[in-house]
């Protein structure tokens, strides 16, 4: 049953409290069990929303509502209080309202909800930060430094060192602005601290990698200095490092104790680390004890590598074998932390293991663990090559040492190799039957260390030329590992050596197949292929190798050689050119590109390079002769004198070089010096015809008594050279006759002239077979070829020779012509 209600009379417009009291039956819970239709609505989903639990504005009072999800609501409703038109008109309030939004005394009159206003116009808008203001002016410029410390460590990563500093000076420069502006309008409390550490830090750091030490020292020592800054003595490390850059190490040895008394124990790594750069700096200073200290307390907390082999050096610089030792063993026993080989090892027939085997088998870690393994053993091998000839009374002995010591550690694979190294060392010494003896005794163990001495044993007895040797050891090599590179490559020079080129290209091919890093095999397949002339296929293998090697010396001279072979000189030129800049001390490079220059006739360009080739080199017969011809062509006897006279020294069983010496004497117009030379190779070589024909002459004009001696002695010479020859013609003719006659005919020592037979023993000299001539009608010839070449014209001049006789002597002057 529907109460009474008493509706108040309508209220003015302008009344602020008109329809206070107004009720809505449609709140009057109380008769709802009664009402039909609710019924319904709760016993069907006709009608049914979800629940909610926000309250209704403008209730005090609260009472329990069911819903169709069986749950209890509670609903709120009052007594004289306004309800607003859009629950009166059925419109939904919002869900999520917890206090009314957009309900105003007009749109309880009947409005539509409008909760953004835009029935009354636009929202005003969002206030926004004035950038113009001392706070935006700082905050904009707190973002400018953080993107200049950015981008200062990116051109550091990228490599760019000098912009990276630029980059780090802008930003400092911009902080301490910054700094300012906030001192001006903030109190000094609000001061960013960690950027202007970063920036510090970020500006010290590129002064160090840019070899900025003082300065890098100095904004260190800012930091350092700064109490502020909880943990700036940390970076006394830093600093400590750049002193050990300037091999200040009593410096850097007091940083780095100062820098470990601010690290605290937790960090055990750090603290590891810097003992280490103490031990090292000690080291470069030769306080060995103090460095064994250090090294010792380390491998006896974390020890590592790097700190037992350190140890080993320090124990071998002060000379004490028992520790030696024991620093190897402890080197030995430091933890690799790495997989076994086996874990890498295909399991059978499971597929997804094998996958994952295949996935992992040459990952990064995979690396990184064989890269810590190949150190571990480098480390091995080097300290027990240095404590060997140490520890015992000889090195072999304790070489044999070590490598009992490896075989009863985890390095058990390096024995062999430790043996190996053994036989290399007595080959460095010279012991080359030691070096053999060694290497056989693994011609019986596992195929691997079989290949390896088998290769070693052929190279040897290859230098030694034991050719045969070499290719039976190579052939073992090989056939115990076909997959070996230096073992074919060996084969190779085996076969090379006895000419079969085609063979032994084959044999370094199969090296490149195997492994395509073997620049042995490479330079030996060029060689080859030089030899067969196949110039252009040769240039191809020179040049692979080339960008292998940027830097050999042999690879750019092959270079530079095939291109003179194929006539390309601009070319072998540049590539020797390339060539004395990796070894500018090269002679024979300088005296090859003389010589090309020489060819192409260009002579300057020539005696430069020939001049520093014998510069480098003054026993080079080529270049002397050349650079004496040199200074002959240019009218320079005097210098050319000083060449010939070296290669005078250089072969002085050689006349011509000496003959060359007085004919430059000669030529710059000392004759008595060249008298003297020529006498003096008279004495060393009496029977030298150009000597005594030299004599002769220079005796002839100068007038010397000693004319008509030399003329006697050049005439016997002659005579000599004159039955020499004669006796060697009549020999040939003789032995020619008896081999197409048999035996001759007649009295062979007798000759007829003009019809008379005349004994030639009666008219041959004593002791020979030779006929006699009288020299008394016979004119000395005392005619000579100069060694160094006819003498260069001498240049007409200007002035005319003097006439005594008139020149109108023979003419008839005519009357116009005679004095009036």
């Amino acid at each position: 049953m529907m109460k009474n209600v008493h509706l108040a009379p309508e209220a003015d417009e302008d009344d602020l409290y008109s329809g206070y009291n107004d009720y809505n039956p449609t709140f009057d819970t109380e008769d709802l069990e009664n009402d039909p239709a609710f019924q319904q609505a709760v016993k069907t989903s006709h009608g049914r929303r979800p629940p909610f639990t926000a309250k209704v504005p403008g209730t005090s009072s609260s009472r329990t509502l069911a819903t169709g999800y069986g749950s209890k609501t509670t609903l709120s409703s009052s007594i004289g209080r306004p309800v607003t038109a859009a629950v009166q008109d059925g419109v939904a309030r919002p869900m999520t309202a917890v206090q009314a939004a957009g309900y105003t005394k007009a749109s309880s009159r009947g409005a539509v909800f409008d909760p953004l206003g835009q029935a009354r116009g636009p929202a005003p808008p969002l206030e926004t930060k004035n950038e113009d203001s001392p706070e935006g002016k700082i905050k904009q410029l707190e973002k400018k430094v953080n993107e200049l410390v950015e981008e200062s460590s990116i051109a550091h990563s990228c490599g760019d060192l000098k912009l990276a500093l630029e980059k780090a000076k802008d930003a400092g420069r911009k902080e301490r602005a910054l700094v300012r502006q906030r001192e001006q309008t903030m109190s000094p409390a609000n001061i960013n601290l960690d950027l202007t550490y970063t920036v510090l830090f970020n500006l010290a750091s590129q002064y160090s990698a840019n070899e900025m030490y003082a300065e890098a020292l100095n904004t260190y020592q800012v930091i350092v200095k700064n109490k502020m800054f909880v943990n700036g003595g940390m970076l006394k490390v830093n600093m400590a490092n750049i002193y050990l850059k300037q091999r200040n190490y009593s410096k850097a040895i007091k940083f780095y104790r100062m820098a470990l008394d601010q690290i605290a124990s937790v960090h055990k790594e750090m603290r590891i680390k810097i003992m280490q750069n103490i031990g090292i700096a000690f080291i470069k200073t030769g306080q060995y004890t103090d460095a064994i200290s250090s090294f010792e307390h380390i491998m006896s907390t974390s020890p590592n590598l790097k700190a037992g082999f350190n140890l080993i050096l320090c124990y071998f610089a002060t000379g004490d074998r028992d520790q030696m030792k024991k620093a190897f063993q402890k080197l030995i026993a430091v933890p690799l932390d790495i997989d076994d080989d086996d874990k890498y090892i295909s399991q059978g027939d499971d597929a997804h293991t094998n996958l994952l085997i295949e996935a992992i088998k040459n990952d990064s870690l995979r690396q990184m663990e064989r890269e810590r393994k190949a150190t571990a053993e480098k480390y091995i091998m080097t300290a027990a090559k240095l404590i060997a000839p140490a520890i015992e009374t000889s090195f072999a002995v304790g070489y044999d040492w070590c490598v009992d010591v490896v075989k009863t550690s985890q390095y058990v694979e390096l024995a062999n190799d430790l043996e190996i190294n053994k036989a290399i060392t007595y080959l460095r010494q010279k012991d080359f039957n030691q070096a053999v003896e060694t290497l056989k005794m693994f011609e019986k163990k596992d195929s691997r260390v079989k290949s390896a001495a088998a290769t070693n044993l052929s190279f040897l007895y290859f230098l030694e030329n034991e050719v045969t040797q070499a290719s039976t050891y190579s052939d073992l090599a090989v056939n115990t590992d076909r997959y070996n590179p230096a073992a074919l490559t060996n084969k190779g020079n085996t076969i090379f050596v006895n000419g079969d080129y085609e063979k032994a290209a084959e044999f370094y091919k199969e090296a490149l197949r195997n492994d395509s890093s073997c620049t042995e095999a490479l330079y030996n397949i060029g060689l080859t292929l030089k030899k067969l002339n196949r110039l252009d296929e040769a240039l191809d293998s020179f040049l692979k190798l080339h960008a292998i090697l940027r830097n050999s010396a042999q690879v750019l001279f092959q270079i530079a050689s095939i291109y003179e072979l194929m006539e390309d000189p601009n070319q072998a030129i540049e590539w020797l050119m390339q060539l004395i800049s990796v070894v500018p001390t090269d002679s024979h490079a300088l005296a090859k590109l003389g010589e090309l220059y020489d060819n192409e006739g260009d002579k300057s360009q020539a005696f430069q390079y020939y001049f520093e080739s014998y510069r480098y080199f003054p026993s080079n017969i080529e270049v002397i002769e050349w650079l004496g011809a040199y200074y002959i062509d240019t009218q320079f006897c005097e210098k050319a004198i000083h060449y010939f006279e070296r290669a005078a020294l250089i072969q002085p069983t050689q006349v011509k070089w000496q003959l060359m010496v007085a004919s430059c004497y000669r030529r710059s117009g000392n004759y008595q010096k060249a008298l003297d030379t020529y006498k003096m190779i008279h004495r060393k070589f009496p029977d030298n015809a150009e000597c005594l024909r030299f004599l002769v002459r220079l005796c002839t004009d100068m007038g010397l008594k000693e004319t008509q001696e030399y003329a006697t002695k050049l005439k016997r010479v002659e005579k000599l050279k004159e039955i020499r020859e004669q006796r060697i013609k009549s020999g040939r003719d003789g032995s020619a006759r008896t081999r197409r006659d048999g035996s001759a005919s007649g009295d062979p020592g007798s000759i007829t002239v003009k019809g008379e037979r005349l004994n030639a023993k009666l008219m041959s000299l004593p002791g020979t077979n030779e006929p006699y001539e009288s020299s008394v009608s016979k004119e000395i010839d005392a005619s000579y070829l100069d060694p160094l070449g006819p003498q260069a014209e001498r240049p007409k001049t200007a002035l005319r020779k003097k006439v005594d006789e008139d020149e109108f002597a023979d003419e008839d002057l005519g009357d116009d012509l005679l004095p009036e």
